[in-house]
């Protein structure tokens, strides 16, 4: 899913200002090189909360020695350091809770084509991905972007994501190339009642071919750290929300799960069981669940496992 977490920036932006049609998934992970290289200069103010966006050198440092690069193939270790060594860019996104079942909630970080094929079902995205291979995706959306999606190292409490990929088209005069990491950190609090409550980071380096990007920095750079940030938040509410649907209207979701045309069968087929499971769950739960509303900010329940 998570790559799915900064959901449409770059096609949100050029919708607001009449430029093309409103892109909803960033499934295209370039497009998070335009957000971060527009909201470099947006430094977290000294004493600002840890939960809030910053690109600090303290939340950078930490998140490298984050990284499992022990568990990593000398391929993934060689495309870490590319990245690592020339950082053009990076930003920790605020960290956010959801109400969630966690085997789902991990099922679509690892399979972020789900939900794109899902919002492509509503007709609210513009946005294709299509696995390539286990773990690899292709993505691209109708407005010039282009790139490929890899997850480097899966965990329940850490997924970590290459991409590669380019813009062509109105925002920019020529091709703009760049790769990035997206190191995604999770944990899992279970309540009294049985719910769960998964909270999420993501940590984004981005590396830029030089020159490209003059442009976009001069046109979107006030409007475009927020839109990432809301953005992030709106995906995170919208697996919270799948979550909910499959416990109070499972037959719904399955035959939701039947139109997902472009996802492998045996995704589908594991989507299919996960989300059945989670309705079967939900029997269990009273009838008027407490704990925190769905899409809450972690003010009150603090970091990811493995945050530090």
């Amino acid at each position: 899913m998570l790559i799915l977490i900064l959901v449409g920036t770059l096609g949100s932006m050029a919708f607001r200002r009449g430029i093309a049609g409103r892109t909803l998934l960033i499934g295209v992970l370039l497009s998070i090189v335009f957000c971060f290289r527009l909201s470099a200069s947006a430094e977290a103010a000294p004493g600002a909360s840890p939960l809030q966006a910053t690109n600090s050198r303290e939340a950078r440092e930490n998140a490298v020695r984050s990284i499992p690069f022990d568990q990593l193939d000398a391929d993934s270790r060689g495309k870490v350091d590319v990245v690592l060594s020339n950082v053009s860019i990076y930003r920790r996104l605020p960290v956010r809770v959801t109400d969630c079942d966690p085997d789902l909630f991990m099922f679509l970080i690892r399979h972020p084509d789900v939900v794109v094929n899902i919002w492509e079902l509503l007709g609210v995205s513009q946005v294709h991905a299509r696995q390539v291979q286990e773990g690899k995706f292709r993505v691209s959306d109708n407005s010039g972007t282009t790139g490929m999606l890899e997850i480097l190292y899966q965990s329940p409490e850490t997924v970590l994501v290459y991409a590669r990929g380019q813009y062509e088209g109105v925002l920019s005069p020529r091709p703009a190339h760049g790769s990035c990491l997206l190191l995604f950190k999770s944990g899992y609090v279970q309540e009294n009642d049985g719910r769960w409550y998964v909270t999420t980071r993501l940590d984004a380096f981005l590396n830029l071919e030089p020159g490209a990007l003059e442009l976009l920095t001069k046109t979107l750079q006030p409007l475009v750290g927020p839109v990432a940030d809301a953005n992030f938040t709106q995906t995170i509410s919208f697996v919270g929300s799948l979550s909910h649907t499959s416990e109070v209207n499972p037959r719904g979701v399955q035959r939701l799960v039947a139109k997902l045309t472009h996802v492998p069968p045996e995704v589908r087929q594991q989507f299919a069981e996960i989300t059945d499971r989670v309705g079967k769950k939900a029997l269990d739960y009273p009838a008027h669940p407490g704990g925190l509303a769905r899409g809450a900010t972690m003010a009150s329940r603090g970091e990811p496992s493995g945050a530090r």
